[in-house]
Order: C-alpha cells, then sequence, then structure tokens
C-alpha cells in the first residue's frame, strides 16, 4: 500500500473536534519518554516540558500528543518510563480528568492501538507521594484526529505521520527489533540509526515530501511529528510539531484565535545569572485560512 493510501486510511474514522475562535490546542509530538538511562532522549528536557504544560494547563489548553510519546521500541517496560517519570504523568493525568488530553500513537509506541496493552498499562501509575493513582480510566490511544472548521475552509489533519515511510509502518515490528537489540547498543557507540527518519536527512526529507503531497491533494491541513524537524509555513498545507529531545529545547505548535504559532521552550539566563524556562517564537502567527 502507498504512503498517500496508509494516510487516507488513517483518517477514514478519526475523531472530529472542534475548531473555533475559542478553542485552544497545542500540539506536541515526539517526547520518546524514556527509563532514565543514558538512553532516555527525553531526561535532558524534562523540566522544560513540565514547565510548558503546566503553563498550558493553566491557560485552558488542550494537549494533543501527536504520538511517539514513551520509547517503546528501545525499552520493553512502560512501567519504568512511567516510575522514572511520574511527574509528568501525573500532569498528563489533569489534562485527561479535565477533559482535555488526546494522545496519538507513533510508531516507536505502535503498541498502544492495543486495548490489552491500555488495560494493563495505562490504568495507574506510580506515584511518589501518594503511591499508587488512576492513571488515563478509559483512554483510548488514536491514530488520528480532526480539527473541524465551522466555515467550510481548512480542516486540521492530525496524524503523527510514520505512514509515510515505509519501514516505520509496515515494517514496523522488525525495525523495532533492529532498534532495540542491534542500533540501540551500536547508537550509544557512536553509530546512527539508519531506520529513523528523524537522523537520516535523505529519508527525511522524502517523508516530508510524501506528507506535503497528500495534504494539497486533499484540500487540508496536515500536521505531524515523526521527523523531528518543525515547520510551519503560511501558504503551506504540511506542519510539523518537532520534537521534545532537541538539544536544548523543546517545540510545540500552538493553536488560539483560529491561528498557529510554532514555539519553543528553552532555559534562559537572567543579568544575575538566574536560569529561566523561556517560550520563543520561533513563526507565525499564522492564519489558518
Amino acid at each position: 500500500m502507498a504512503a498517500g493510501n496508509r494516510l487516507t486510511r488513517a483518517f477514514r474514522d478519526a475523531p472530529v473536534l472542534p475548531l473555533t475562535p475559542a478553542d485552544r490546542y497545542v500540539l506536541i509530538s515526539d517526547c520518546h519518554r524514556g527509563t532514565g538511562l543514558a538512553g532516555d532522549n527525553f531526561l535532558k528536557n524534562q523540566h522544560l516540558y513540565f514547565a510548558a504544560l503546566s503553563s498550558y494547563f493553566d491557560q485552558g489548553y488542550t494537549y494533543i500528543e501527536l504520538g511517539d510519546g514513551d520509547e517503546l521500541w528501545e525499552n520493553r517496560s512502560f512501567e519504568a518510563i512511567k516510575q522514572i517519570h511520574n511527574n509528568t504523568f501525573w500532569l498528563l493525568s489533569r489534562f485527561y480528568n479535565a477533559g482535555r488530553l488526546y494522545m496519538l500513537y507513533g510508531n516507536h509506541d505502535m503498541v498502544k492501538r492495543s486495548p490489552r496493552f491500555v488495560t494493563c498499562s495505562c490504568t495507574s501509575y506510580p506515584c511518589s507521594a501518594c503511591g499508587e493513582q488512576e492513571l488515563f480510566p478509559g483512554i483510548r490511544f488514536l491514530e488520528s484526529l480532526i480539527l473541524r472548521r465551522q466555515d467550510g475552509r481548512h480542516d486540521l489533519y492530525l496524524t503523527h505521520g510514520h505512514q509515510a515511510d515505509f519501514l516505520n509502518s509496515v515494517l514496523w515490528r522488525p525495525s523495532r527489533f533492529l532498534v532495540r537489540y542491534i542500533w540501540k547498543p551500536l547508537e550509544q557507540r557512536g553509530f546512527l540509526d539508519p531506520t529513523s527518519a528523524a537522523k537520516n536527512n535523505t529519508r527525511k526529507k522524502l517523508i516530508e515530501e510524501r506528507l506535503s503531497r497528500w495534504a494539497y491533494a486533499n484540500d487540508c491541513i496536515l500536521i505531524t511529528g515523526h521527523t523531528h524537524r518543525p515547520m510551519l509555513e503560511k501558504g503551506s498545507s504540511y506542519y510539523n510539531t518537532g520534537s521534545c529531545i532537541h538539544p536544548r529545547c523543546i517545540t510545540a505548535i500552538e493553536i488560539r484565535d483560529l491561528q498557529a504559532v510554532l514555539v519553543k521552550w528553552t532555559v534562559r539566563t537572567r543579568k544575575d545569572f538566574t536560569l529561566y524556562v523561556a517560550r520563543e517564537i520561533l513563526s507565525g502567527p499564522v492564519f489558518l485560512e
């Protein structure tokens, strides 16, 4: 099946949320939360992520995670991920309990599409202060989501984007095996994983071209992650949220007042040498026309 057909199939029964001037959404992808060891790429930016999400929660945003939230290729145990990042899952549970959390799965956490996995792994988490707590009772992880305009203009189609990548969609199980048992130890010695669109610029460009062509052909705005390259340009039909594992920042796309803004959260230094978390606009606002 071609990449375009896989994308079309992904949106066939996608849930629909309203997109009005009053709605606020923040889109983040590719957190790759790990187990706190050397291969946990999320660990260095966990404080930025927590600060950003705390701000979005207080401002009334709905949080939509566009897949690869947890690194379940390199790690077999979701319990270990929840334990090391229990403060993050506590904050995500606040969004969920407020009815403001939607979680999509990507190739690195494809197992979340299984109801059995969700039932066994996503109902509780270890809270260091409170013991075992409920996490996402009744949650359903989605492949895609649509934000629908009421004025008949372009809808926003949200998914992870791995559907345009044959190795990471159709062949995700062999790719997971290679990452978990071959490329993970080699990567710790300096080798790059050739299955990763985020680390292979040629494959990254090819996948982004496929995603952009599909969005143009279907007369919509497509927003994904997967390639880790943040992208938001006026007149384009394809946006990308970037990731949470950039060397010194995390990136996100904010949607409010029918406008999209690409932002990054990073650590800055005041004149008195104290550190603080800052939000910076990278691109936009772009009016969603």
